[in-house]
């Protein structure tokens, strides 16, 4: 299931020095610049269809990489930790990200 958009430029925006330079320029020019694949296509003189294989491996690279580091979701934790008035809340919701992959 493709996620959203702007899930997917979060993502981006924490992992992409970990795609190629390939991946990161057509997911940019997709996701961040909302250009179509067409248009990426005809820019760089290339197949429609190597640019949707490029923009959906880097999408799924991103993906890949969330289920195994989860940076964006203790980063969301974090910001929910910070929203709490109790210190026992935010004690616990710290908790709750130091125990993300474990």
């Amino acid at each position: 299931m493709m996620e959203s958009r702007e899930y997917l430029n979060s993502l981006f925006d924490i992992y992409k020095e970990l795609l190629t330079i390939t991946e990161q320029v057509a997911f940019s020019e997709h996701f961040v610049e909302d250009l179509s694949m067409q248009e990426i296509a005809d820019i760089k003189n290339i197949s429609k269809s190597s640019v949707g294989k490029t923009v959906q491996r880097a999408s799924e690279k991103l993906e890949r990489y969330e289920g195994i580091l989860h940076i964006y979701k203790a980063k969301k934790m974090l910001e929910e930790a910070l929203e709490q008035d109790n210190i026992n809340d935010i004690k616990e919701k710290i908790k709750e990200v130091l125990e993300i992959g474990n």
